[in-house]
């Protein structure tokens, strides 16, 4: 088959794997897994039950797709901090991208959430090995600008917890988040002020103390 002749297929392909992926995140994050069925899931996509089973073999494979798909897109943020940025300038862009994440897929961070509070039965060891090594990455720039006097010599790992759950926290318990700020529903501006707070208080904190004259 020519290039030209597989591209429609392809793209139907790539279409119909995103309906289904994401009608399940929302099915997954409101129902959990044991309690979303493929019919479901068929219903939610518009697409005949027969086409989720063609293009995943099972829910559990969808389940996973979901998982690794999450995980990959951390990764992203992690990216802003580098040795060679600013340490200030890094963690900020590093914790507006991470509550950006929080805002726009919501779902897909509370079906992790879920997982993880179920002991992640589905997390592949590939998996954890990419979350390993994504928390690794960032732990040895920070280690990096502590041994260069940048930044105060705290511990690098409970720095990066502190600084991923207070992200995270906007999109595990929105509806908390917004009974707490009084509004129906978070808008852009509330976690851009959420970015704000955690950039002015956490990250201030990690000054180093000025050099006596």
């Amino acid at each position: 088959m020519s290039a030209k002749a597989s591209d429609p297929e392809l793209r139907i392909r790539a279409r119909n794997e995103a309906l289904i992926s994401d009608a399940a995140t929302r099915l997954f994050a409101r129902k959990g897994f044991e309690g979303t069925r493929i019919s479901e899931i068929a219903e939610a996509a518009g697409l005949p039950k027969a086409n989720v089973y063609y293009y995943f073999g099972s829910k559990a494979e969808i389940y996973r797709s979901i998982l690794r798909r999450l995980l990959t897109n951390w990764t992203v943020a992690l990216d802003h901090l580098s040795e060679e940025r600013d340490p200030f300038e890094a963690l900020e862009a590093y914790v507006r991208a991470k509550l950006e994440h929080s805002r726009r897929f919501p779902d897909e961070t509370r079906v992790f959430a879920t997982e993880i509070l179920a002991g992640g039965p589905y997390l592949t060891p590939e998996d954890r090995e990419l979350m390993r090594v994504g928390m690794l990455r960032p732990v040895e720039v920070l280690e990096a600008w502590i041994a260069r006097g940048l930044i105060r010599p705290v511990h690098p790992r409970h720095l990066m917890i502190t600084l991923w759950s207070a992200a995270q926290y906007y999109a595990d318990f929105e509806i908390m988040a917004a009974h707490t700020l009084e509004v129906k529903k978070l808008k852009r501006a509330d976690y851009d002020t959420a970015a704000d707070t955690i950039v002015q208080t956490t990250l201030r904190g990690l000054r180093p103390d000025p050099v006596p004259a």
